[in-house]
């Protein structure tokens, strides 16, 4: 098969580096990629919003499959553009259409599709600028900490959780009024706080039947002890040591069963992943988001964790025969790393020269925001490295992760050093 992966992250990298594992796998693009995509694969310098470059490098190439990785090409119809050419439409693409995407395009929507189809959620109300003392009376009605979020996609930081209700009103006013997220703020969901823990099941399906993949938690605050701003992911740990099979059952049937149900009664077109964002409340499983793509960085301790071939899967979702394929996990954990830029996830600086890359021993390096620069490996971004390696037991995993993360270095660079800290 000869296949496109879509983006330029750790995520990309993550898929580039499993597909090239494929027997099935006669040639592999990349666009845009990064240095470690390029690895794996070619990669092609296209934007992965535009649809009509990226169609002509499918026609020219031969492509068979179309992997997407972000959310945004997803959210803006990606799939739909494939389905409305005659000379696309045999090309397989894993990710939804565009109306099964609105599940992470719009918190409204992921919502109300959960009330209508009884999948255990926090109670919410939605905010629009002309509803703002409405939404001022909402909070009142709650308990801090407050949870709100911007409707649209805000690169994964559209969410704040301010802890005392004056704090919580300014913070609706900057969003509706201010648009401190942009469009993606023009309504906004108060949801209560739900204390408890958090972890993600990512699902794959072929719009009929799905398989459960390994779970996994990620660390979103960038300081040690979850303090500080909320960023695209520092670090995650697979398997999530306190989840037991009768929690998983709990997961399964009032959870993901309901979820592909709903998929398919509200008639969404839903040929790929869907990342469920849980929060564990006394060993009760509620959805706090869906994502419609794999998660980043879970990605990079999930995929290590299939040992079965992963195009083989994604062939499978593309002609509806998922059924019949079997998921085989390795037993092992995996934890990664995130290496971030100085400053991030507020402003920071590109192009440090990085070093201690080459030695890879005992662990698998996933590229997330780099670049080359007269042949020298920089930073190219908030999220520059993944660190990912395997362990008899979550501990040990991490001692590597940590130990290799240590030895990369470049300017600025931080990373946090308590990973997992929650689970030991």
């Amino acid at each position: 098969m000869r296949v496109l992966v879509l983006g330029s992250g750790g995520r990309e990298h993550a898929f580039a580096w499993k597909i090239a594992q494929s027997q099935q796998l006669e040639k592999l693009f990349i666009a845009p990629g990064n240095p470690g995509t390029a690895q794996c694969g070619t990669n092609v310098a296209i934007s992965v919003n535009d649809f009509e470059k990226i169609a002509e490098l499918v026609l020219r190439e031969k492509i068979d499959l179309v992997v997407v990785g972000p959310e945004d090409p997803l959210v803006n119809g990606i799939a739909d553009y494939f389905e409305s050419k005659d000379e696309l439409k045999a090309v397989g693409v894993i990710g939804p259409h565009q109306n099964g995407a609105q599940l992470e395009g719009s918190k409204d929507f992921a919502k109300e599709f959960l009330i209508n189809h009884h999948i255990p959620t926090a109670r919410y109300q939605s905010f629009s600028a002309k509803d703002l003392e409405a939404g001022y009376a909402f909070l009142e009605t709650l308990s801090p900490p407050f949870v709100l979020k911007a409707d649209g996609l805000a690169a994964g930081k559209g969410v704040v959780i301010p802890d005392n209700l004056v704090d919580a009103k300014r913070e609706l006013k900057e969003m509706l009024e201010d648009q401190k997220f942009g469009e993606a703020s023009a309504k906004v969901v108060i949801e209560e706080f739900l204390k408890g823990i958090e972890m993600s099941v990512f699902v794959m399906t072929d719009g009929n039947s799905y398989k459960i993949l390994p779970e996994a938690k990620d660390y979103k605050r960038i300081g040690e002890g979850d303090m500080g701003l909320n960023t695209g992911g520092m670090g995650a740990v697979s398997p999530v040591p306190f989840i037991d099979e009768e929690l998983m059952q709990k997961i399964e049937a009032r959870i993901v069963k309901p979820s592909i149900e709903g998929i398919k009664k509200d008639g969404l077109k839903y040929k790929g992943f869907l990342f469920i964002g849980l929060m564990i409340v006394d060993g009760e499983p509620f959805v706090i988001e869906y994502n419609v793509r794999m998660g980043d960085p879970e990605t990079e301790v999930v995929l290590p964790r299939i040992q079965s071939d992963l195009l083989s899967h994604f062939s499978a979702i593309a002609k509806g025969t998922l059924e019949k394929e079997t998921i085989e996990i390795d037993e092992r954990s995996a934890t990664t790393v995130m290496l971030v830029s100085g400053g991030y996830p507020e402003a920071y600086e590109k192009g440090k020269v990085m070093t201690g890359v080459e030695n890879t021993t005992n662990c698998i390096l996933f590229h997330a925001g780099t670049a080359l620069k007269e042949n020298e490996l920089v930073t190219n971004g908030g999220r520059v490295m993944a660190v990912t390696a395997y362990g008899n037991n979550m501990k040990e995993a991490l001692a590597l992760s940590f130990d290799k993360a240590q030895r990369i270095l470049f300017e600025g660079k931080n990373y946090r050093k308590d990973i997992g800290f929650d689970l030991m």
